[in-house]
């Protein structure tokens, strides 16, 4: 795509996740309107919602997808939305097989493989709200906390992995004493969002060559949700503060 022109991109996220409002109000209000959205409404749906917005109790809330929508469409803008009971290729590929994609990005979705990843010309972009490759998976604040991780975002290519496709863009956040749990949730949410529009923008300005690097490996397995025993420690780490990485 000659440097300077929009990408031509599908927005996938979890219906009225946090985390994918989040961050396209962030990229939209940048001018990168995606062609088509597709949200998944389902029990996985629901329950990554509800986990979401608990750890980022007390904290302002993107406005929701129907209003953004609503928004854009009022300003001339046509953005199709569809809902599916889960991106898989099954469901999802219908939807996209006639449209010619530079970017499919990722706004909080289930772990998704197949097809779906092959269909961009230039790639599906995601933003995790942990250091790659060090913070794999889930719940990677407490894990974080919990191994004395730094913590920060990263967007990154997805690829039939979770969490291990080449990093375009990671940013360490300045953690300081008093932080609570909800307060680096919901700093990576935000940081996420960041990247992805500054990820587009270099996409635009045509500077992803010198910014994509393969992750490599890392000492840590890839992390599932923290159980209540681990979340308990996590709480009690900040309490004290003897999380290793603050910066005051």
């Amino acid at each position: 795509m000659p440097p300077g022109s929009l990408p031509r991109f599908a927005f996938l996220l979890l219906k009225e996740h946090p985390y994918g409002r989040e961050m396209f109000e962030r990229i939209t209000s940048s001018g990168f309107i995606p062609l088509i959205v597709i949200s998944e409404d389902s029990d996985v749906a629901d329950e990554e919602r509800e986990k979401f917005l608990k750890r980022i109790d007390g904290r302002t809330v993107a406005p929701t997808m129907e209003s953004q929508l609503q928004s854009l469409i009022s300003s001339g803008h046509e953005i199709p939305h569809f809902e599916v009971q889960r991106h898989d290729s099954k469901s999802v590929m219908p939807l996209l097989k006639d449209t010619q994609l530079d970017l499919i990005i990722f706004g909080g979705t289930r772990i998704i493989r197949g097809e779906i990843l092959d269909h961009p010309k230039d790639g599906v972009l995601n933003s995790h709200p942990g250091l790659l490759p060090d913070c794999r998976g889930s719940a990677s604040p407490a894990w974080s906390v919990y191994h004395d991780i730094p913590i920060g975002s990263t967007t990154h290519f997805c690829d039939n992995g979770i969490d291990t496709g080449d990093i375009l863009m990671k940013r360490e956040f300045s953690v300081k004493r008093g932080m609570t749990y909800e307060d680096l949730c919901y700093e990576t949410l935000v940081l996420s969002a960041v990247l992805m529009e500054e990820a587009l923008q270099a996409y635009r300005n045509g500077g992803w060559h010198d910014l994509r690097t393969p992750q490599g490996d890392s000492d840590y397995p890839t992390f599932r949700n923290a159980p209540e025993d681990i979340l308990k420690l996590v709480y009690k780490k900040l309490d004290d503060q003897t999380y290793l990485h603050y910066i005051d």
